[in-house]
């Protein structure tokens, strides 16, 4: 059975920093393309950041660029989304998101299957 559990999320300031996690299990996590979105309310679900190890590409939202980095630890099959610089309109529930790597880092959420239960990330003025 797949799973994508994730932690991380919470409350911070403006300038702030967090790390989200994404466990995940029943995959090899080296083979799947990797992303993770974000869905303010009222707004429609938004790619932040993903990864294709295939395709050698990572692509990050304009929004987030030189603030965001994704990153996988295959050995603990574990993805991480590290946010720096937090801004209030970062506010949102993030989630994690897993698909077979076809060689693409697209970052639509269609392209992706296996979903995590959402973390709330709040980052206050």
């Amino acid at each position: 059975e797949v799973k994508l559990v994730e932690s991380g999320g919470g409350l911070v300031q403006a300038g702030g920093s967090l790390r989200l996690s994404c466990v995940t299990s029943g995959f090899a996590l080296g083979d799947y393309a990797i992303g993770w979105f974000r869905q303010a309310p009222g707004k429609e679900r938004e790619g932040v950041a993903c990864f294709s190890r295939r395709a050698g590409r990572t692509e990050y939202a304009d929004s987030v660029k030189g603030r965001f980095t994704i990153s996988t630890d295959n050995a603990k099959s574990t993805m991480y989304l590290q946010m720096n610089n937090l801004r209030p309109e970062d506010t949102a529930v993030y989630s994690c998101a897993a698909n077979f790597d076809l060689g693409s880092a697209w970052c639509v959420a269609p392209r992706f299957d296996y979903w995590g239960q959402g973390a709330q990330v709040t980052v206050s003025s």
